[in-house]
């Protein structure tokens, strides 16, 4: 049984991934899983209760039957109700069970991935009661959460790393991919322009997204002549901005703008693409 090439690339960055959020959370006290990290209110604990719960839908395991209660602010809408309910019914476990779960929910789930013999176009139905889309999609996207979620971790316990790993390179490029529509829609970029974005750090890219005279977005890999504006940011800053862990104000000094500064800001302002 062998796993399609494409498939391969997005379960090796997810093993990557998950196997260092397991290695940063073993030796913690009890007291550490009580950090609030970015996540509006969710602790470590939380994180890895997400995590955990995600992993087990994918596995195909029932859903938790359990009633939230009213006070949590941040349930706001049907999705972070759907969302929470596996991070809330975990709240009262201890460090002991949080990492013994969190480890044989790996064993399985790699397992599990180790066996897929799908075509990375079947259809599939997503975690989250989300709709359909192809399997390597959805494979990709777990690496994805994944890895922003360990920079979650990493960030509340203090524990910087793994900015360029494998799925560190597809977070940029699932990143990259709401590029355009950030710069063309969201900030109004004017037809006939383009915008450059300079990225420095553990992941250095540059990417030039080109508004076409209808309006419409494309993102290249060639620079700009005359752009419109410069963004100049360190990948951490990157992420962070376009992941919503953070607002363009906060991170003020890490970027550097040139060019037309009110569509830079515009830019900055709708940069955030996750929920």
């Amino acid at each position: 049984m062998t796993v399609h090439p494409s498939l391969q690339t997005y379960i090796d960055a997810w093993t990557h991934s998950i196997e260092a959020i397991s290695e940063l959370v073993t030796p913690l006290v009890e007291g550490e899983w009580n950090r609030a990290t970015s996540c509006p209110g969710w602790s470590v604990r939380d994180v890895v209760s997400h995590i955990i719960g995600v992993e087990c839908e994918m596995l195909g395991d029932p859903r938790p039957i359990h009633t939230l209660p009213r006070d949590l602010y941040h349930v706001t809408d049907e999705l972070s109700r759907y969302i929470e309910v596996p991070v809330d019914v975990r709240r009262c476990h201890t460090a002991p069970e949080m990492t013994s779960e969190l480890e044989y929910t790996i064993i399985r789930r790699s397992r599990q991935l180790r066996n897929e013999s799908r075509d990375p176009e079947t259809m599939i139905r997503t975690a989250l009661g989300g709709a359909q889309m192809t399997l390597e999609k959805a494979l990709r996207l777990r690496a994805f959460d994944v890895w922003v979620h360990e920079q979650d971790l990493r960030r509340a316990l203090d524990k910087p790393g793994n900015l360029d790993s494998p799925a560190a390179l597809v977070t940029r490029d699932v990143l990259l991919d709401g590029l355009a529509k950030v710069v063309a829609k969201d900030a109004g970029a004017p037809p006939e322009s383009a915008v450059v974005f300079d990225v420095h750090g553990p992941l250095e890219f540059m990417r030039t997204v080109r508004v076409d005279a209808d309006g419409k977005g494309t993102v290249s890999g060639s620079p700009s002549l005359g752009p419109a504006a410069t963004l100049t940011l360190d990948w951490e800053t990157y992420f962070l901005l376009a992941c919503g862990r953070a607002r363009p104000e906060t991170l003020a000094d890490r970027i550097k703008t040139e060019g037309d500064q009110g569509l830079a800001q515009a830019i900055l302002r709708e940069f955030a693409i996750t929920p």
